[in-house]
């Protein structure tokens, strides 16, 4: 592989990033959700988030049909839907805990907080598509965040919290 390509990668890994699920119903009203750590915010007037997604994944296509998604951000303690999300499990709303919100947006259960959105525009980028969207309702928990560094997903470490 390019050794451009390789430096990139491990700069990128080496940023610490939170992670959140992206989760959204597609036209056959079927909810469908991938692992995301291209989340950013974007603006407070209006409230607007962003986030990435890669052309070669599967629900590509779904995801730029839908005029809502839900960014999920995960707490420290749930790695696990990190991994389910990223894999290639055919259902994987059957292996979780989620609810059908208040806007009609699959949401996930217990997480740090959660982003209901609409579809504000979407920016072709290289290999991906910028999903910005609208922030329409806001939950948030009390709960630490799960962080990716350097392709491992955890809590914050405890010596982060220490007094110097």
């Amino acid at each position: 592989m390019d050794t451009q390509i390789e430096n990139f990668k491990k700069a990128m890994g080496s940023y610490p990033t939170g992670v959140t699920v992206v989760t959204a119903y597609n036209e056959e009203n079927e909810p469908m959700g991938l692992t995301v750590n291209s989340f950013a915010s974007v603006s407070l007037d209006p409230l607007l988030i962003l986030w990435s997604i890669d052309k070669r994944v599967s629900s590509y296509d779904a995801f730029l049909k839908v005029d809502r998604f839900s960014v999920n951000i995960l707490a420290s303690d749930q790695s696990d839907l990190c991994n389910l999300f990223a894999s290639r499990v055919p259902d994987r709303f059957g292996q979780c805990d989620w609810e059908k919100s208040e806007l009609a947006l699959p949401v996930l259960k217990d997480t740090l907080a959660t982003l209901q959105c609409k579809v504000h525009k979407q920016v072709k980028a290289g290999d991906h598509t910028i999903m910005i969207g609208e922030v329409l309702d806001i939950q948030n928990s009390d709960r630490e965040p799960l962080l990716y560094h350097k392709r491992t997903f955890g809590p914050i470490p405890e010596s982060f919290y220490e007094e110097s």
